[in-house]
């Protein structure tokens, strides 16, 4: 097993997600012997690191992996857990839970916190995180009465937290903000990363930014829930071609070792087949090449067939509704491959006059655009598809 170091500590850089444990029938419960020996199969490979969250599995996984992790001595694993934010509110002094957990009971984020600790059978977290800061979640984590950081910060001095972070499924520049605003609180992110996203999702940039904060990245969805271990033929010709004996998920994983600043890989293995294969594949060092990361981009290409925006930025200059038009292209994207998804974190925390309806069709836009895009018809189209949604 590779692994790097951090702080006083060397992670295997293939961790162990625990969203996607095997089930006893399709979204039924965890079943505990399959999961077990999936996580005791992972830690005999040298895994140390798992991730887990406070509403995984139901809110089920957090309890079984703390339960399956204390058989073994307290300091070969690091278990990481994470703060709820992006599906809580506070209004008018109170605080709640939305989407699906909306009507359930909470006092305080402490109370969360606790819950966790004993959930997981621990007296402390190695690694806990916000839970996808990001457009949405903002004020809810920013919230001076809160002060969820601070307390969190609180938590570390006491030794109940080793080593704090965030993940995000926020857009780059919200990212950077949130690390600006507290600098020096954070010690790792957590984003999606693979090489899809690197250009769907801006990835790029929010990796380049992790790193210019002097952060690590820890990458979740490095396969994209699985879309990238099984791809279109005209794809997978291109991927055997170049090397035949590896498998299409292999590929996924080489492009993440060779990105320096990625310190784990988190995966969701639900077999122990998966786990056999990733665990070898982790074991030697072998990054993609310059050459087969270009072949990527040419399999993202049959993948998805998106607007081709480079972020110039001259549509920008002359647009009277100062739109941010290439992010919200690069959003158009998003919604033409995965619907609205992972959009609506960013999307629920814009304001009106920043959303494709803003634009009033004056074309200086697409005057500018050296890529010849209409983009007045993709802000119209744009604006239609979320009325729709």
């Amino acid at each position: 097993m590779l692994y790097k170091p951090f702080a006083d500590l060397k992670l295997s850089v293939l961790g162990m997600g625990n969203m996607r444990l095997p089930t006893a029938g399709e979204g039924g419960p965890i079943d505990r012997e399959k999961a077990r020996a999936v996580i005791e199969r992972a830690y005999a490979c040298g895994i140390n690191y798992f991730d887990t969250a406070y509403r995984y599995h139901g809110g089920e996984s957090e309890s079984f992996v703390g339960e399956v992790l204390r058989q073994y001595p307290r300091d070969t694993w690091y278990l990481a857990s994470k703060m709820p934010g992006h599906m809580m509110n506070f209004k008018d002094g109170r605080l709640g839970f939305q989407g699906y957990l909306a009507g359930e009971k909470i006092e305080s984020i402490a109370q969360i916190f606790e819950e966790q600790l004993e959930k997981c059978g621990v007296d402390y977290f190695d690694f806990y995180l916000l839970h996808n800061v990001c457009e949405s979640s903002w004020d809810f984590y920013t919230n001076e009465t809160l002060d969820v950081v601070g307390y969190l910060l609180e938590q570390k001095k006491r030794g109940r937290i080793r080593h704090l972070g965030l993940s995000s499924h926020g857009r780059a520049d919200t990212i950077d903000r949130f690390l600006t605003k507290y600098d020096g609180c954070f010690e790792f992110v957590q984003i999606q990363l693979n090489y899809m996203d690197w250009t769907l999702q801006g990835a790029a940039e929010k990796y380049a930014v992790v790193t210019a904060h002097g952060l690590p990245v820890i990458v979740m969805e490095p396969c994209r829930g699985g879309r990238l271990a099984a791809l279109p033929e005209a794809a997978e010709r291109l991927l055997k071609a170049a090397r035949p004996a590896d498998s299409t998920a292999s590929w996924a994983f080489r492009f993440l070792t060779s990105l320096p600043n990625v310190q784990v890989v988190l995966s969701g293995m639900t077999t122990l087949e998966q786990l056999e294969e990733n665990a070898a594949l982790f074991s030697k060092d072998d990054p993609t090449t310059a050459p087969e990361n270009e072949l990527l981009q040419k399999v993202v290409g049959i993948l998805a067939d998106t607007v081709p925006c480079t972020a110039c930025r001259y549509c920008c200059e002359d647009c009277p509704q100062g739109l941010e038009i290439p992010k919200l292209i690069s959003m158009y994207n998003e919604l033409r491959v995965d619907g609205m998804n992972l959009l609506r974190f960013n999307l629920g925390g814009m304001a009106p006059e920043a959303l494709p309806a803003a634009c009033i069709g004056c074309g200086a836009c697409a005057r500018a655009c050296p890529q010849g895009i209409d983009i007045p018809g993709i802000m119209r189209d744009f604006a239609s598809r979320l009325e729709k949604a």
